[in-house]
């Protein structure tokens, strides 16, 4: 079983940055593919970024293309996603996943484990 818990979500004008952090607990993630998901009110979740085990291997919708970067620490169980030029469109609520699945994907359904999220809000 894996704990998962994001921090480091908060209000930033357009423009600016954010770096949200995904600790986790209960058994290493470092054989697990790890994903960043949003959802913003009465919108379905989307992906936004997702890492493979390795961390050779990253993928990244292609709104947040070129401005966010995800990253892990397998020794130390994290992962972040650093967001960059961030805007009002970002806006949402962001949640870490893990899947106990090596392959990396996109659907949410296809990851096992989840965190509480953490709001992220852009202003204009």
């Amino acid at each position: 079983q894996v704990q998962l818990q994001e921090s480091g979500g908060g209000l930033v004008q357009a423009g600016g940055s954010l770096r949200l952090s995904c600790a986790a607990s209960g058994r290493t993630i470092s054989r697990n593919p790890m994903g960043w998901f949003r959802q913003a009110p009465g919108k379905e979740r989307e992906f936004v970024a997702g890492i493979s085990w390795s961390g050779v291997t990253t993928d990244y919708a292609d709104s947040v293309k070129g401005r966010f970067t995800i990253s892990s620490h397998n020794a130390k169980n994290l992962v972040y996603l650093q967001m960059n030029s961030l805007k009002p469109e970002d806006t949402a609520v962001y949640y870490c996943a893990a899947r106990d699945y090596n392959f990396l994907v996109r659907q949410p359904r296809d990851y096992n484990y989840w965190g509480q999220g953490t709001q992220v809000t852009v202003s204009s």
